[in-house]
């Protein structure tokens, strides 16, 4: 049995920076033709030429990558650089990025995630709402991480307010509710007309017990955090029937085993999505709805075709990756150095299990 997915995007990618850079880049580059690469670097990601500077450091590892791949390795990838929102950031900067085909904007509240402590203090404050009515102006999407400071398994539910304040004030721009792990959240994305959701594979198929439920698992541990069974479930429906206001964002996060083991949130993913996808939707039943939740839904949301230029070539000639029903592995380490250390290995999500598709 074979699946061939055109122009698969993942819109929503940590590739970090320096050697993790090096390392994951290639992982997203041989499966999907584009991703949204978010801002939260150290330091962030907080101005056009910033964006510019980090699009051309990928673009570098991309082309490196590229020379030392195999014939057989399809590592052509644009990456949708976002803008990181902080409380100093000004409409004529937002006009520039716009102008210059950088429309995604990333809003962490201050304090909530990885590197999100140059974020954003007040959500609804008045300069914040000079930002949001600039970027409605300029064509612009805000990616929002969506979580309170409250009790974690409530985070996201509380912030539903905000997300619903910020869609009626500005009914003409796009609001993405990033990684919605909150079976709570859906009803939103039906009650108003330009709030979208991205959907990890995490999220929709693992729940609060793979994190606490035997031994502490930290490569489970993400933010947010996984919640109940009921949200999965929830969560996985929406994605099986490839609702029309959702698209995969992988929320892939790359740390290092010191991290990890350290307390760092985040799940890296990268090194097997597809094939992963490709078996989850093949047991409900549902593969035929996979090329809609990877690329089609995206695609629309995000109108990609008429704002990067890049993309364009792909609208009349997609990059085409083709799924095999046959076992493969995924990968038990991925190491930045010679040396096999803990601060130079990554742990991918199921390390060494057995995936039955595989991407040929």
């Amino acid at each position: 049995m074979h699946i061939t997915l055109k122009n698969p995007l993942d819109m929503h990618l940590h590739l970090r920076d320096d050697l993790i850079l090096q390392a994951v880049v290639p992982f997203s580059a041989r499966s999907f033709v584009g991703g949204v690469i978010m801002p939260n670097l150290a330091p962030p990601i907080t101005s056009l030429n910033a964006a510019i500077a980090y699009r051309q450091r990928i673009q570098a590892v991309l082309d490196s990558a590229r020379g030392n791949a195999s014939t057989s390795d399809d590592l052509r990838f644009v990456p949708f650089c976002a803008l990181y929102i902080t409380d100093t950031l000004t409409p004529k900067e937002l006009e520039s990025c716009a102008k210059e085909g950088f429309r995604l904007l990333k809003l962490y509240p201050k304090g909530a995630t990885t590197n999100s402590d140059y974020g954003v203090a007040e959500v609804i404050s008045p300069n914040m709402r000079r930002l949001f009515s600039a970027a409605q102006e300029f064509g612009m999407i805000v990616c929002i991480h969506g979580e309170s400071a409250g009790f974690s398994l409530e985070r996201e539910h509380q912030f539903g307010l905000v997300f619903e304040e910020l869609a009626r004030s500005y009914p003409h721009l796009k609001i993405i509710i990033e990684h919605m792990s909150d079976r709570r959240t859906i009803p939103l994305l039906e009650s108003y007309e330009n709030l979208y959701a991205t959907l990890t594979l995490h999220h929709i198929t693992m729940h609060l017990d793979n994190v606490v439920g035997g031994q502490l698992c930290c490569h489970h541990f993400c933010k947010p955090v996984l919640k109940t069974p009921q949200d999965t479930q929830a969560l996985l429906e929406l994605a099986l029937q490839a609702h029309k206001k959702v698209s995969f964002g992988s929320d892939s996060a790359p740390h290092t085993l010191e991290s990890k083991l350290n307390g760092a949130a985040g799940i890296f993913s990268a090194p097997c999505l597809l094939p992963q996808l490709a078996e989850l939707f093949e047991t409900y039943g549902a593969l035929e709805n996979l090329q809609a939740f990877v690329s089609d839904n995206a695609m629309r949301i995000y109108d990609v075709f008429a704002w990067c230029d890049e993309m364009r070539p792909y609208q009349h000639s997609p990059k085409e990756i083709t799924l095999k029903k046959v076992d493969s592995f995924i990968p038990e380490a991925i190491y930045l150095a010679e040396s096999k250390r803990n601060d130079t290995t990554l742990i991918p999500l199921k390390a060494g299990k057995k995936v039955s598709w595989q991407e040929i």
